[in-house]
């Protein structure tokens, strides 16, 4: 699929102050894209469209250039220990992604370019932890390397933990556009991983973003660069002749993966979930989907703060679990399979 571009461009004023705001603006003037002033991302208004629909759809197109104001990192566990601000929302259409319930009605992309501040904040946690190892997490509320090819961010990122004794970074994706990141001098610090399914979830559930084989293509390329590599095989879903696509995707993977990058490689296993508040705003947004969410026949899993979630039934959940971790077993005994949940 063709890299992102968006449609058009919010800059708070205060980004015109850093070098990579300046960038950007000028970039997307040299595009003919239009670009509009705020004076807050909360503040962006008037994205096209007719109805709430469309301006959802819209809002997936839209980029706001701004600064990252909170330097207090939220925490991240049990991946990682911080999760390093540097982008939010996606241009993904994922019918069941949990960033549904949490962007609000215009889920717009907002990239941070206070980059050296950012840094200096990480910088102040890992000496604080020090000489524990801090880890990064970079894909919690966007997928960075959807619009990395644009900013750059997490390449910086990446080779600004590379630099450091006790820092590690981890991210997630589900974007083939990894050229430019294949050269970062990343000195094994930091964890590559796909976000990955059966052919046949990507194309029901996943639009907006990269094929099965583009994603698996873009696995080899950066294994062959010496990244750790990890997969996170999520959401597993039972669908028809599940076993035989689940089967396919081990399978592809074995093939292109070159021997060396088995031995430190993870996986970590997510079944599909969902609330009914995501229910209600998946079926709004997305009103043909095909993604079953019968809570007659999922189990209530009850979670912090009073509030739950509808998981696969214990038998089919533990047939999930004993299905992916025998492909894990078989293809990949070297793997470290890090939970299944």
């Amino acid at each position: 699929m063709k890299a992102f571009t968006p449609q058009l461009v919010y800059i708070e004023p205060g980004a015109l102050k850093y070098p990579l705001g300046r960038q950007l603006k000028e970039k997307f003037e040299g595009q003919g894209i239009e670009i509009r002033e705020t004076t807050s991302h909360n503040q962006v208004r008037n994205i096209p469209g007719n109805n709430e629909l469309q301006q959802y759809r819209n809002a997936k197109s839209t980029l706001v250039i701004g600064v990252r104001k909170t330097l207090k990192f939220d925490t991240s566990k049990p991946s990682a220990e911080y999760a390093i601000p540097l982008a939010t929302g996606c241009m993904g259409h994922c019918h069941y992604c949990y960033l549904q319930t949490t962007l609000g009605n215009k889920p717009y992309i907002r990239t941070y370019v206070n980059l050296d501040e950012i840094f200096e904040a990480a910088n102040q946690y890992m000496k604080e932890r020090e000489p524990e190892i801090t880890r990064f997490e970079a894909a919690c509320t966007s997928d960075i390397v959807g619009i990395d090819h644009l900013t750059h961010s997490l390449k910086k990122t990446i080779e600004f933990i590379g630099e450091t004794n006790s820092g590690r970074l981890r991210f997630v994706t589900k974007y083939q556009h990894v050229d430019h990141l294949l050269d970062a001098k990343h000195n094994g610090k930091t964890r590559f991983r796909f976000s990955v399914n059966s052919d046949h979830v990507i194309k029901q559930f996943e639009p907006g973003t990269s094929s099965f084989l583009e994603r698996i293509e873009a696995a080899g390329k950066v294994a062959k660069a010496d990244y750790p590599l990890g997969f996170i095989v999520a959401p597993l879903i039972l669908h028809d002749k599940w076993k035989e696509g689940y089967l396919e995707l081990f399978e592809r993977l074995e093939a292109i993966l070159p021997p060396y990058a088995r031995k430190d490689l993870t996986f970590e296993l997510i079944q599909h979930r969902f609330t009914k508040t995501a229910k209600n705003i998946i079926q709004k947004r997305y009103p043909k989907t095909k993604l079953e969410m019968n809570e007659d026949e999922r189990k209530y899993k009850w979670g912090r703060y009073g509030r739950g979630k509808y998981i696969y039934k214990d038998e089919e959940a533990g047939e999930l679990k004993e299905t992916i971790q025998s492909y894990i077993d078989r293809f990949f005994p070297e793997a470290k399979m890090e939970y299944f949940t």
